[in-house]
């Protein structure tokens, strides 16, 4: 891994300076910039938001991508489009702004699709309040898109832009990824190997009315249980001969999962269940159909949900306990388990993770904001950068606050589009003129 070392310690010569320290010319240009642009910014976020991007809406997704790339362009990045119809996904923004070859490389990392689909009934930007507007990615991750473009323009009116070596990944399909996932993930891979610093540009934690920092994140991944029993007649539940029907069977799966697996770190959730005398789920297994009756013993049940670890060791330890919950069959009865190939690998926190923090901390200072604390990792989910941890340390959380994600009525807190644009455009200006 390329960990910042050299970074950390260079941190621990600066954190003792006076905490007077002031911003240099340039990044008071960066604040006024961004103070200045607000309405454009906020009409940006308003037009990604308008525009549905469900991870499955190939066309929607693309048409958020040519958006992007009508920002980036014009600020001197070469934007190509990579198309994902190998994974049955829309594809993915690369984009390069070639600096001085000086500094740090960046890599900046978001996402242009979002969890409602165009079948969902939120599908609007609205304005709540002064200080709060909602819509379909609103945060997750369109606000994060525009606070990117937004500290890139103020970079680039303070002049700091030039100098910045900076590769931007934004991906069609975070919130569903395709697979096989080195494919789906492949550009983002190799983009990380290239990089000093990841930035991840998701939505900002909070705790307690406080702006969090955020050094890892737990990885993910998917499982699907499909329990099986004897069809008949309901009179026969329970006996030798007719058993006791899959979907008891996968009630107790269930409930030995919750009994069973927890620990420190680990979330286990159920997002859908079915079943009954007949019970299918659609090709993208997001939508499922049963038929039965209260007098039929049931043939087949699925449930289908997704595992969150800190780490690799407790994803492979846990999803062992798992196989060997689902293998204690209830009596005529049977039930298997499979997981999915696409994982989200975990981003654990380290030294250099640490030190870019501290980085970030001296922007707060600057700015006469307060210091950031890492966050617990419990708090937050899996994100693409878990697939470039291995090879560059980064941040995550650089893009606005909000509330209600991945449900409707998801917020974001207008204020933080500033403040995060500002913190992001001034931790890009200094690690622009950092040797690698």
């Amino acid at each position: 891994m390329k960990c910042l070392r050299l970074l950390a310690a260079a941190t621990l010569i600066i954190a003792p300076m006076s905490a007077q320290a002031k911003l240099s010319g340039a990044e008071s240009r960066i604040v006024r910039a961004v103070d200045q642009e607000q309405a454009r910014t906020l009409g940006l976020l308003e037009n990604l938001v308008n525009q549905n991007s469900g991870s499955l809406n190939l066309a929607g997704v693309e048409a958020v991508g040519r958006m992007m790339r009508a920002e980036l362009e014009p600020l001197g990045f070469e934007v190509r489009w990579v198309p994902m119809a190998q994974v049955a996904r829309a594809g993915h923004i690369v984009a390069i702004h070639r600096g001085s070859g000086k500094g740090r490389k960046m890599l900046l990392i978001g996402h242009l699709d979002t969890v409602f689909e165009p079948d969902s009934p939120f599908q609007h930007f609205a304005r709540k309040d002064a200080d709060t507007v909602e819509g379909p990615g609103v945060g997750d991750d369109k606000g994060g898109m525009a606070v990117m473009v937004a500290a890139l323009r103020a970079m680039k009116a303070a002049g700091t832009l030039a100098a910045a070596d900076i590769e931007i990944v934004l991906t069609g399909d975070e919130e569903d990824a395709g697979n096989p996932v080195e494919v789906a993930r492949g550009d983002l891979i190799e983009a990380g190997k290239r990089a000093d610093v990841a930035l991840d540009f998701e939505g900002l934690s909070r705790e307690n009315g406080q702006d969090m920092g955020s050094i890892s994140r737990r990885g993910s991944g998917n499982w699907e249980v499909r329990a099986t029993g004897r069809t008949g007649h309901s009179s026969g539940v329970f006996s030798a001969a007719s058993g006791n029907g899959a979907i008891y069977e996968l009630s107790r799966i269930l409930t030995a999962f919750r009994t069973e697996l927890p620990e420190p770190n680990l979330t286990f959730n159920v997002g859908l269940v079915v079943g009954g005398a007949t019970a299918v789920l659609d090709a993208n297994g997001i939508r499922g159909t049963a038929t039965g009756k209260t007098n039929i013993i049931p043939e087949i049940a699925i449930a289908k949900g997704d595992i969150r670890a800190l780490s690799l060791d407790q994803y492979r330890r846990v999803t062992d306990k798992m196989r060997a919950i689902v293998a204690r069959h209830m009596p005529g009865s049977g039930a298997e388990i499979s997981f999915d190939d696409g994982a989200y690998p975990p981003m654990a926190p380290t030294a250099g993770g640490r030190a870019l923090l501290d980085r970030l901390n001296l922007v707060n200072r600057d700015l006469g904001l307060p210091e950031m604390a890492p966050i617990d990792p419990l708090k937050r989910g899996a994100g693409d950068i878990g697939f470039v941890a291995e090879h560059v340390d980064g941040l995550v959380g650089l893009g606005p606050a909000g509330g209600g994600s991945h449900a409707p009525g998801e917020t974001v807190d207008v204020p933080s589009l500033w403040r995060q644009a500002k913190r992001a455009a001034i931790l890009m200006t200094r690690l622009s003129a950092e040797k690698p």
